[in-house]
């Protein structure tokens, strides 16, 4: 198969077909790899992506504090403090460096330097036509576009895009620092009507600062000594807009769409990246077992489940950007009230749950919070639960007596772990059979075992 854009989307993607014994691709019309630090956050959903794809996160990131609130004058207006390991910073850059060697090792080839100027889907699979000569044409039995906003996949695809809210011109600068500055180790949000402002910690020495455009030039330096960062040497500038937006179509025949040629986000929760892993992890295993011999509208339920999701998270980030920044000077005379009342929960209490479809299962009679959601990586005797209930399905019982489950997708069969050797894994699966996809969602409960 072949994957279109070797960021850390398309790279991840292709990491995780590999490591399920694939034959990977990944087109990359670069030469080298990219040496710009966009994406610097990853909730700890999206950090259980990689962990799983082989690479370890923990060794190129540092913790993020969480998120606190300012007004124009830089007074602390409400502080939203972040559990450890909740969210993590990183360098793009090093993330990259780290796919790149986990997908060599893998056995999944990167070709860069190599253009895709069109994809044709064919029947059981697609032709991608590429710039370079004497045979531009490559066959592949799949077609997954990773290749960014401006995607050449996604015009095979037509996806239609939903525009969520309307987009926003930011100024971005990293920075790169003498010494470690004295700032709170969490993300600074400034709320103010006239010049909104976002302030970061990295990793290292690094840092990050963004200011909204407005009709006001931008006097940088001063902006940047607010946050003491006026030493800092300033290692890329740029202005940008950011959209929102998310495809109403992910998927035509085997021609399929994941991260930002799928949905753009706003920056305010920093979900851009997690996004794109999430479409990757939810993906892979649906493709392993189409190729496995699975029916193709296995791959529907892709586009239907990230969709509501995406768009989910999209809004999220929309809404919670106006709250902080939006308005004028009598808005900002509220904030400092609101921003008091604004719920924990949009920023650290994890995504929404995947909604009800062949494979997530809600039962009929009582409550299933679980289904949809993530299964808690808990710690057993030392080890991770992901890396307990292995790369494929896994089912936890209560007792000696197996459940009958629907037939898995591809002839896949269940790893059996018993319930009384884990630790509790919650209120919401207490007590219960639980089900649990290859990408770690809970799938179906059974109803309470009695005691």
């Amino acid at each position: 198969m072949i994957v279109v854009g070797a960021g850390p989307v398309g790279l991840t993607a292709a990491l995780l077909l590999a490591r399920r014994g694939h034959d990977v691709q990944v087109l990359e019309r670069r030469t080298l790899p990219s040496e710009l630090p966009r994406a610097v956050h990853l909730d700890a959903e999206a950090q259980r992506v990689l962990v799983d794809a082989g690479v370890d996160f923990a060794a190129l990131s540092s913790p993020g504090a969480g998120l606190r609130l300012l007004d124009a004058d830089h007074r602390v207006l409400a502080e939203f403090p972040r559990e450890p390991g909740a969210a993590g910073m990183f360098h793009q850059p090093d993330l990259e460096e780290q796919l790149r060697a986990a997908l060599a090792r893998a056995g999944g080839q990167l070709t860069t330097g190599v253009g895709v100027v069109a994809v044709r889907p064919v029947r059981g699979g697609a032709q991608v036509v590429t710039d370079r000569s004497g045979d531009p044409v490559l066959a592949a039995d799949l077609v997954l576009g990773c290749d960014g906003a401006g995607s050449t996949v996604a015009r095979a695809v037509r996806p239609r895009y939903r525009e969520l809210a309307r987009p926003d011109r930011w100024y971005v600068v990293d920075l790169l620092a003498p010494a470690p500055l004295p700032v709170w180790p969490g993300v600074h949000q400034v709320c103010d009507p006239v010049r909104a402002a976002t302030f970061m910690p990295v990793v290292g020495l690094r840092y990050r600062a963004e200011f909204r455009v407005t009709d006001q030039p931008l006097d940088l330096p001063a902006e940047l000594a607010r946050f003491g960062a006026q030493d800092c040497t300033v290692v890329r500038e740029a202005e940008y807009e950011y959209g929102a937006r998310v495809a109403r179509r992910w998927r035509t025949g085997r021609v399929l769409l994941c991260g930002d040629a799928a949905h753009l986000t706003p920056p305010f929760i920093g979900q851009g990246l997690g996004l794109g892993l999430r479409d990757a992890h939810q993906l892979a295993w649906r493709v392993d077992a189409v190729l496995a011999g699975a029916h193709d509208a296995l791959l529907d339920g892709f586009g239907r489940e990230r969709a509501a999701h995406a768009r989910a998270l999209v809004r999220l980030a929309a809404f919670t950007g106006w709250l902080m920044t939006a308005g004028g000077v009598r808005a900002a005379r509220v904030r400092s009230g609101l921003a008091r009342l604004l719920p924990s929960t949009l920023l650290a209490a994890g995504t929404p749950p995947l909604r009800p479809g062949p494979w997530v299962r809600r039962p009929r009679v009582g409550r299933g919070h679980g289904v949809g959601r993530l299964v808690p990586d808990v710690r057993v005797r030392g080890r991770r639960l992901d890396d307990l209930l292995g790369p494929g399905w896994a089912l936890l019982v209560c007792s000696t007596e197996v459940p009958d489950l629907p037939e898995l997708p591809g002839g896949a069969r269940a790893r059996v772990l018993h319930r009384g050797a884990l630790p509790d894994l919650g209120p919401a699966l207490r007590d219960r059979w639980v089900l649990v996809r290859p990408d770690r969602v809970v799938a179906a409960v059974g109803p309470r075992a009695q005691r």
